[in-house]
């Protein structure tokens, strides 16, 4: 389905289909601009003769024809009003430069104030060209029908300063020459060559005649001449564009493209309100070197896809010079500071991103060192980083590869008892503690030891590979006979032999689900701060302590009536207040409403308050490496239901300490939980 008609078109013209009175066909004769813009039509209507039609058919027929016609001659279906993508584009700007105007200098602020003064032509040209992969675009091949006049709006915001322009009278640098060559077909690339070289060309690629056109040293003078005019949008646009859209989304996931998808119907964000009481950035300068961060990253991560290492470790040293600059949270803390889950917009935060990706480069070379000095720099300045466990466990590790296991177990000690420690790597440490602490090291075992040696029940059923290459996903024949995964074949052993269970596999997903169905009102509930624009998932806090901390009352009062039996009936209201509305964790095409009463019921109450407080109190730990597949199942005459939640592992897989301390926190709620393992059949057989 490509989309649908204009709701002024399909007004005038539904009623004639559905009398009968008009055939329609149409083709598809173009291509859109972009990837969900307009897809041009051609409609062909064909009155249909009636041979039975009475007078009054005949009137009312003609009625209607005439309605749509006078539709077709108002010209409303070739050239709108008004354009939506500019007034969304309007509404950005004036909204950053009212919420944030202490971030830009005086010049930066009549810039983007005089974006209002712009003609709609000359708004909407920019719009289309900043929002279009480019750099370079030819202005005699840009044509929009709500652009009258395509050469004017150019030069006009040229003018302005929003968009460089070349002309056939300029000469491009030799930068700008290889961007502008990528406007021409390749046949026109084949003609220049033969008016340049009078030969025909033999080259038929693009990449061949490209470097043979940058060969010409006649090419720079002539260019445009084949081009036309070429314009590309300013630097200092896209420098304050790209500014605008970081702080109204407050994201590199999110741009222009989001406004289309609401006006288009393909994504309905939730109502929440918008309670602003502290600045995210207090100082122009505090977002100016969130932004150098920013850039940093982007360059790390473009280095590593490039396998660049001489500029990773250059990214990697200037962000261990500008943390070991930062003061420490403690001494920031001291002033008066905006909620702690601001900080996810500090610089600090970004470039200690950055330090994690070298470390993890400095490990896979060997340079032990660099990666312990790196780790003891983010945890000495980094008091309550949520990678705080990540990095504790890495520096033991290394410590004990470079020959140094008292201080590896000292660093394991620390960690253990580290508040910001949490989930799988706090089980990684503590059994590092335990193998590492014998005597004459340490003479007293953990308390926790015997904690880490729980069993954990285990299930062996066997399967028939189609594949046993290691690193590759084990594929096997079914029950059915069928191909399946490693997770599939486990459903069908459970459903058959396994005790005829009814199940899904979702991992965390189907509980992520039902956290966000039952915990909607506390999700998007007022809180200060953590809502700043319309198009947000999730409130800010919801990854941090804050989360649980600001709504304690709000998040217990649910609780208890999940507890008290009532979760299946708050699951159907929830659904059917906001089904199809994005939010943070739930997939409403994955889970199907009969899976998820059924889930609920039969966990229970008690166990399912348990598992969703443990999850408010801390998502982001916890919202990964839950077991594999959930099973259900109703006793029918005896009545009742159970439920049990499997960790399905195949020939070569083992556990990960994050599916390790899922697992005790579930057996600790008191839910039937085991590990599936799946080994090849055996050659007797």
């Amino acid at each position: 389905m490509l989309g649908y008609l204009p709701r002024e078109l399909a007004k005038v013209l539904a009623p004639l289909l559905d009398a009968h009175f008009v055939e329609c066909k149409g083709f598809v004769v173009g291509l859109p601009e972009q990837q969900l813009g307009d897809v041009p039509i051609q409609l062909t209507c064909e009155k249909c003769n009636n041979d039975n039609e009475t007078y009054s058919d005949l009137i009312h027929r003609q009625s209607l024809w005439e309605r749509f016609l006078g539709a077709i001659r108002n010209g409303n279906l070739q050239r709108p009003s008004s354009a939506r993508y500019q007034a969304n584009f309007n509404m950005m700007i004036t909204d950053v430069m009212a919420n944030h105007t202490h971030l830009s200098s005086d010049i930066e602020t009549s810039f983007l104030g005089s974006f209002k003064s712009l003609s709609n032509d000359g708004q909407r040209l920019f719009v289309r060209i900043y929002t279009r992969k480019g750099p370079w675009f030819r202005v005699s091949s840009i044509s929009y029908r709500e652009i009258s006049d395509v050469e004017h709006a150019a030069m006009e915001l040229k003018l302005a300063g929003y968009i460089y322009m070349l002309s056939c009278t300029d000469v491009p640098s030799e930068c700008e020459m290889e961007e502008i060559l990528d406007v021409l077909s390749v046949p026109e690339m084949k003609e220049i060559l033969k008016d340049l070289l009078k030969v025909n060309t033999s080259c038929t690629r693009r990449p061949e005649l490209l470097s043979t056109l940058l060969s010409i040293t006649a090419l720079p003078k002539k260019i445009l001449k084949w081009t036309g005019n070429c314009i590309r949008t300013s630097n200092m646009a896209d420098e304050l564009l790209w500014r605008v859209q970081r702080l109204f989304f407050l994201n590199g996931d999110q741009d222009l493209s989001s406004f289309l998808l609401v006006d288009l119907g393909l994504v309905k964000f939730p109502d929440y309100t918008c309670n602003i009481c502290h600045r995210i950035f207090k100082e122009r300068n505090d977002l100016l070197e969130y932004e150098e961060a920013i850039r940093v990253a982007q360059l790390m991560d473009e280095s590593l896809d490039n396998d660049n290492m001489e500029m990773v470790s250059r990214c990697a040293d200037l962000s261990e010079n500008r943390v070991c600059t930062m003061p420490t949270e403690e001494d920031s803390n001291l002033a008066e500071s905006p909620p702690s889950f601001y900080s996810c917009f500090s610089s600090t935060w970004v470039y200690s991103k950055v330090l994690t990706l070298g470390v993890s480069v400095y490990e896979r070379e060997r340079r032990y060192a660099d990666a312990i000095r790196i780790l003891k720099i983010l945890l000495s300045k980094i008091a309550s980083g949520r990678r705080r466990g990540y990095w504790t466990l890495r520096l033991s590790v290394d410590l004990e590869h470079i020959g140094r296991p008292n201080e590896s177990l000292s660093v394991a000690e620390g960690g253990v008892i580290d508040p910001c420690v949490r989930a799988g790597s706090k089980i990684a440490l503590q059994k590092r503690v335990v193998r590492l602490s014998k005597p004459p090291r340490r003479w007293k075992v953990p308390s926790y030891a015997d904690s880490l040696r729980r069993n954990i029940e285990e299930v062996n059923i066997e399967g028939r590979p189609l594949n046993c290459e290691t690193g590759a996903k084990s594929v096997f024949y079914g029950y059915d006979g069928e191909l399946c995964g490693v997770e599939q074949l486990a459903l069908q052993y459970y459903a058959d032999e396994g005790g005829s269970w009814q199940g899904t596999h979702s991992e965390g997903g189907i509980w992520m689900t039902i956290f966000g169905l039952l915990m909607w009102d506390v999700i998007f509930s007022e809180v200060c701060d953590v809502f700043q624009s319309k198009f947000q998932t999730a409130p800010l806090d919801l990854e941090t302590d804050d989360f649980y901390k600001s709504r304690k009352g709000l998040i217990e009062s649910q609780l208890k009536r999940i507890q008290d039996g009532l979760a299946e009936e708050m699951l159907i209201t929830s659904w059917e207040l906001h089904q199809g509305t994005s939010c943070r964790g739930i997939n409403w095409d994955r889970h199907s409403m009969a899976d998820l009463r059924a889930a609920v019921a039969c966990v229970g109450g008690h166990r399912l308050a348990l598992l969703l407080r443990h999850l408010a109190l801390d998502y982001r730990s916890w919202s990964s490496g839950m077991p594999d597949l959930l099973l259900w199942r109703f006793n029918g005459e005896r009545g009742g239901a159970e439920a049990k939640l499997v960790e399905v592992k195949g020939p070569r897989d083992q556990l990960s300490e994050q599916q390790r301390a899922w697992i005790f926190v579930l057996m600790d709620f008191g839910f039937d939980v085991e590990v599936c393992k799946v080994s090849l059949v055996s050659k007797r057989r």
